[in-house]
């Protein structure tokens, strides 16, 4: 590619004649077009978002949380919530602690009822579960609807 620098005389109001690079003003023109391209782009997977996003439901529901620990045992959480999203109903079980690191998409969780999951150390890690199905989204984002049966399973490295 060959960029070619054109100076251009113009005469200006006042009968003065101004010399302009001309690379300079295309090199402006490309920054400005560069960055409306890129906002119409944040624009679109906005919508995107927006439109096939999680959808929360409001109102009481009453849903489970089950808890499958590293030697198989099962404890079992029932609640009436108004949580809109799981990390909220898990923040309301009575008995059920968790804990992990926030990152970009949300909670990663390492910790739950005392028993610490560590993927960089022996592979483990919690898998989250609704109605028998991986979850979508992270606990911060995984919606809550009536009658739902979440399941948070220790799942160990696979040998």
């Amino acid at each position: 590619m060959v960029l070619e620098t054109a100076l251009i005389k113009t005469k200006t109001a006042r009968g003065f004649f101004v010399v302009e690079n001309f690379e300079m003003k295309n090199n402006k023109r490309n920054v400005v077009i560069g960055i409306a391209a890129l906002a119409a782009i944040i624009i679109v997977f906005a919508g995107i978002y927006l439109f096939f996003g999680a959808d929360p439901v409001k109102g009481t529901k009453s849903i489970t949380i089950d808890v499958v620990d590293d030697r198989q045992q099962k404890t079992t959480y029932r609640l009436e919530t108004d949580a809109e999203y799981l990390q909220q109903a898990m923040e309301e079980a009575e008995g059920l602690t968790f804990s992990g690191t926030e990152g970009v998409y949300g909670m990663m969780v390492d910790t739950v009822n005392g028993i610490r999951a560590d993927y960089n150390t022996n592979g483990a890690y919690w898998g989250f579960y609704v109605n028998g199905e991986y979850c979508n989204y992270g606990i911060g984002e995984q919606p809550v609807q009536d009658g739902d049966v979440f399941s948070i399973e220790y799942t160990p490295a696979v040998q």
